[in-house]
């Protein structure tokens, strides 16, 4: 499964959420500092596009809905042996919208992974500590919920009861996964604390 795919197959979620990792993305980078769209492509495409990379048939469309949001000004920059390229900025409403984003994250945010992580790329910004440990905390107390890729009865299959090798090894790589990021959770909750 991809960052932009979703189990359930309904398009009208899989639209929402791309366009929510694609706007906090976008956001983010033009907060660290202005770029112009090719550079903000390539850095968005590295960051949520590992498996699909970001199309300027996404891209561009979402930086008119942000700019008429009044989320981000282009302006013009002569080129040196080319035609101006449009650079782009984040404007005081876009770095609200940013704070407002990544200090009240909704639930699929931090219950999926490439939505947490790319949340996670920009949490520094956040200037309290408490409000980022607040959303590390969140994450967090997702983890550490029962759960598993398939059930059985109701309940999630453990791995020593799943007899199928490949599903055992689902199984076996996303716990190893979970136990290193509930482990730096906790260590930078514990750093994030004494910072307060």
């Amino acid at each position: 499964m991809t960052l932009f795919e979703v189990v359930d197959f309904d398009n009208t979620i899989a639209i929402v959420r791309r366009r929510t990792v694609l706007t906090l993305a976008i956001l983010g980078f033009l907060a660290e500092r202005p770029l112009h769209a090719y550079e903000l492509r390539r850095h968005v495409s590295d960051l949520i596009g590992h498996n699909r990379p970001v199309s300027d048939g996404a891209l561009y469309p979402a930086l008119q809905r942000m700019h008429r949001s009044g989320l981000v000004e282009r302006r013009s920059e002569p080129g040196d042996s080319a035609p101006p390229r449009q650079i782009l900025t984040i404007t005081d409403e876009g770095n609200a919208e940013l704070l407002r984003r990544l200090t009240t994250p909704k639930e699929a945010e931090i219950t999926d992974g490439g939505s947490f992580f790319t949340l996670l790329a920009f949490l520094s910004l956040v200037p309290d500590p408490g409000q980022q440990a607040a959303v590390l905390q969140r994450r967090l107390d997702f983890l550490t919920r029962p759960a598993s890729f398939f059930q059985r009865s109701g309940a999630p299959v453990r791995i020593r009861d799943e007899q199928d090798r490949y599903r055992r090894g689902m199984l076996v790589m996303a716990r190893a996964t979970q136990l290193a990021e509930r482990a730096w959770l906790e260590e930078t909750l514990a750093d994030l604390g004494q910072a307060s």
